[in-house]
């Protein structure tokens, strides 16, 4: 069960974030794969992408609001970034989209079904698959059966079955990896699959991460800060693939990134949280813009001069 959020002691949990300001480093990347869209018949992606809606999401923790009446719109098959200075809340969100804590108050729904209060494997088996900050590929395990992983989800054969090696778990588990190997080339990780995954780059172990999340064949994809980290071509890399994700397999993402960068690049939408609070709600370039966020980011230059005078 989902811990309430009175239970946490922390607004946002967001660690340290590389800030890499610059734009002119996300030029265009060709995607190093292609990937069937058709979902298989025992899987979810099937149907149609729905919209997410978070309407007037409220945390609170021990007294503190780490979101207050929150309110956002994910288009289905859009590219929907949340961003905002460190102890935004943007990392609180994600972790109640992800059913890891629970609204004080509000909705989050993801089509007809209403996701907020429900546990963390009943959100992934709707179709919304998530990403973290850190790194969380077993070292020793390859690439392949760290993508496996992933697959756990919509396995069929039962423990007794795969464990006497039945035929039916034998054709189950060679589909899986199959499956496995288009989502690899599809993130341009093929050559790696039998390679140990602690042993590959930080950037292609982020790679990885996201064919893992990707192997489970969700309908939202929820990306925390995926470029953290890289250096520019590992960030051009991963940018063609997330536009890749959307633009060739029509997935949802909800992407929190430090790097405004690769946001104005791959962005439909984009909301701002400061200290909790939506302050802008809107398209890149007007968000980019818009006094409020240029207040939260750089600071009330009106201020700066009475506190000096």
């Amino acid at each position: 069960m989902a811990p309430t959020a009175d239970n946490h002691g922390s607004a946002d949990d967001h660690g340290s974030a590389d800030d890499h300001g610059s734009a002119d480093s996300h030029g265009g990347a060709d995607r190093t794969g292609t990937l069937d869209t058709a979902a298989p018949a025992d899987t979810p992606g099937s149907t149609g992408v729905p919209a997410l809606t978070v309407r007037e999401l409220t945390v609170r923790f021990a007294g503190l609001t780490a979101l207050d009446a929150v309110d956002f719109t994910v288009r289905p098959a859009s590219v929907h970034a949340v961003i905002g200075p460190n102890g935004a809340g943007k990392s609180t969100c994600f972790n109640v989209l992800s059913g890891v804590y629970r609204a004080t108050s509000g909705s989050v729904r993801f089509g007809e079904r209403e996701l907020t209060g429900l546990p963390p494997h009943r959100i992934a088996a709707l179709g919304v698959a998530r990403t973290f900050q850190n790194l969380a590929l077993p070292p020793r395990a390859t690439v392949a059966d760290s993508l496996l992983l992933g697959r756990h989800s919509l396995t069929r054969s039962g423990f007794v079955a795969a464990g006497l090696r039945l035929p039916s778990a034998i054709r189950e588990e060679a589909r899986h990896r199959e499956r496995v190997r288009e989502i690899a080339a599809f993130v341009g990780l093929e050559r790696q699959l039998d390679q140990p995954a602690g042993s590959l780059p930080y950037g292609q172990q982020k790679l990885a991460e996201l064919a893992r999340a990707l192997c489970m064949e969700p309908k939202l994809l929820l990306l925390d800060e995926p470029v953290a980290g890289m250096t520019a071509d590992e960030r051009r890399r991963t940018s063609a693939v997330i536009a890749g994700v959307r633009d060739s397999l029509g997935i949802s993402i909800v992407l929190v990134e430090h790097d405004m960068g690769v946001v104005m690049r791959l962005a439909d939408s984009v909301t701002v949280l400061d200290f909790g609070r939506r302050i802008a709600d809107g398209a890149p370039t007007d968000v980019q813009n818009d006094p409020a966020v240029v207040r939260a980011y750089l600071g009330d230059p009106g201020n700066d001069e009475e506190a000096t005078s």
